[in-house]
């Protein structure tokens, strides 16, 4: 039996994409972003701070046209045949308050490829990713680490 992790594979970490929002948040943003969410923090609700996980939703500036699932955001779009991806989660750590006149830049890396063995003997591919995100002035304002797990169907 082969292996997920095909050389072509294994030759994409490292790989890095950057994405700039074209305008400041806005305050109408994080007002709306909040009301959507059910946040009911005043600060949000009067679109002074974003909520935290606002600025890492990417989709929102990344400019990329929908894939077959509807999704606009940033993927890393990995051919992985005879799997299903399943989302592993996210990790986040929020540096600072970030305000309506922040324009959001995001650095993704694709930091790592590994396979595994499921308990019931299914092959796996455990992606993880790291974004960075920052303001105007490069200030880190949070980080975002994300896993994808690709599972033999």
């Amino acid at each position: 039996m082969t292996g997920l992790l095909t050389p072509a594979l294994a030759a994409r970490i490292g790989e890095e994409m950057t994405y700039t929002a074209p305008e400041p948040l806005g305050r109408a943003s994080i007002r709306y972003f909040a009301l959507a969410t059910g946040d009911t923090d005043p600060a949000h609700l009067a679109g002074d701070v974003a909520p935290p996980t606002l600025i890492c939703e990417t989709n929102q500036y990344a400019g990329l046209p929908r894939d077959v699932d509807g999704y606009a955001g940033h993927g890393w779009h990995l051919e992985v045949p005879g799997t299903r991806l399943v989302r592993g989660g996210n990790s986040y750590r929020f540096v600072r308050p970030v305000e309506p006149d922040t324009v959001v830049t995001a650095r993704w890396r694709l930091d790592d490829i590994v396979e595994r063995v499921t308990g019931g003997g299914k092959r796996m591919l455990v992606v993880t990713s790291i974004a960075e995100y920052t303001d105007q002035q490069r200030r880190l304002l949070a980080v975002n680490k994300e896993t994808l797990i690709y599972v033999s169907v």
